[in-house]
């Protein structure tokens, strides 16, 4: 422990160097361009994965599942780390970011499939995906090993968010709403660690988003359209 603890520090240091004349002009409040919510795993560099090196420019969130709901007296709300941005900061954008062999999806999948064994914080979690992934679980193509299902099931989440979020009273209409997959194992045929777009607003067909948004076409891609 000690010695890994060392090197973060020693990091940190590194970092506070880099970064200490950066912060004045935030002090005081923060105005990000964006708020995504990234699914909680190591593997997932929540801001490099955007190229972003500035403190203020994007509010990240972090969970298993990239959830943007929780539970409130029984009822499915939209979180409060992802309305937090949106109602306080001036935040317009909100981007969704699913990943390729996705560890919560997995335990939903695993839970809908063979039952689940798991402590209650994680079981609380599975149980917040597992209603949708179970209409999607429904959905998928005959003959998927298990892999690829889980694969396509981490679209099919990610589209269920943005769903939540559209539906919200909560999120002003004019939120742009995104949908993507980070891809660091290569099953979208791309560069390890692309972000593929699978939705915008809702729309998840990639012929339509690509005539809609033609500057982005070459980063639209879905392994599932149902």
């Amino acid at each position: 422990m000690r010695d890994i603890f060392i090197s973060m520090l020693t990091g940190n240091a590194a970092h506070a160097e880099a970064f200490d004349d950066q912060f004045g002009p935030l002090q005081d409040g923060q105005r990000p361009e964006a708020v995504t919510v990234c699914c909680s795993d190591s593997r997932v560099l929540q801001d490099h994965m955007w190229g972003n090196d500035a403190p203020g420019d994007l509010f990240t969130c972090g969970n298993i599942g990239n959830r943007v709901i929780q539970k409130v007296d029984g009822e499915a709300v939209i979180s409060g780390d992802v309305l937090y941005p949106i109602a306080h900061t001036g935040t317009d954008v909100a981007v969704v970011v699913g990943h390729t062999g996705c560890g919560a999806v997995t335990a939903t999948y695993d839970h809908l499939t063979d039952g689940l064994d798991e402590p209650p914080g994680i079981e609380h979690c599975v149980d917040l995906l597992a209603p949708s992934l179970e209409r999607g679980l429904e959905k998928l193509p005959d003959g998927l090993e298990r892999e690829a299902a889980i694969n396509h099931l981490v679209e099919y989440n990610v589209d269920r968010q943005i769903e939540a979020l559209e539906a919200s009273e909560h999120v002003p209409d004019g939120t742009d709403l995104l949908g993507v997959v980070y891809d660091f194992q290569d099953v979208y045929s791309g560069r390890r660690g692309e972000v593929h777009v699978i939705n915008v607003d809702g729309e998840t067909d990639p012929e339509t988003l690509g005539d809609t948004y033609p500057e982005i076409e070459s980063r639209i891609r879905r392994l599932w359209t149902y």
